[in-house]
């Protein structure tokens, strides 16, 4: 004859799932279980914002480092190799292709250079300079890290201007003018 247990357990199937939950509260939980359920209840880690591009022309104060030589030869985000004697430099904020005058407040000296690449990755720093930028400018090897003043001298030409049609007696688009700010 069989056990009142095996009857409630196959003739219910809520019955079933109640002593199946009853053994399983009893029983210790492996350690996939464990992780999984912690998994569960963590909550999600918020990403940060991306930086918005910087259009205002406004002057930047903030530290700029250079780029190590590991980076030689890598795409940039414009898709250019990086090298390192070119005027190349790196900004979270300003559009790819952007003029700007970095000044380096210590020592006065300034070099042009043109965007083409995202970055610094480190927080506090505003701009990553090609080494050949960053001797013109005056960063120390050594320090590897100086106070400047970074201020855009051309914008690159409106997405809404590249991405049109070209006519046929249509010349190219030519880069923006930075739009003169208030003073403070």
């Amino acid at each position: 004859m069989e056990s009142k247990l095996f009857k409630r357990y196959v003739m219910g199937g809520a019955t079933c799932a109640a002593l199946a939950a009853a053994a399983c509260a009893h029983a210790a939980p492996s350690p996939r279980a464990e992780a999984q359920a912690g998994a569960a209840s963590a909550q999600p880690v918020p990403r940060q914002a991306k930086p918005k591009l910087d259009l205002s022309g406004r002057t930047r104060v903030g530290k700029a480092s250079f780029y190590s030589s590991k980076f030689n030869g890598r795409k940039m985000a414009d898709g250019t190799p990086m090298d390192p004697r070119s005027d190349s430099a790196a900004s979270k904020t300003l559009p790819l292709g952007t003029t700007a005058k970095v000044t380096n407040l210590e020592t006065g000296e300034s070099a042009v250079v043109t965007i083409r690449d995202r970055g610094p990755h480190v927080r506090g720093r505003i701009v990553d300079l090609s080494p050949a930028s960053a001797r013109r400018v005056g960063i120390d090897r050594h320090e590897g890290v100086s106070k400047v003043a970074v201020t855009p001298l051309a914008l690159p030409p409106a997405d809404d201007d590249v991405h049109r049609a070209p006519d046929a007696d249509a010349k190219p688009a030519r880069p923006r003018p930075v739009p003169k700010s208030t003073p403070r």
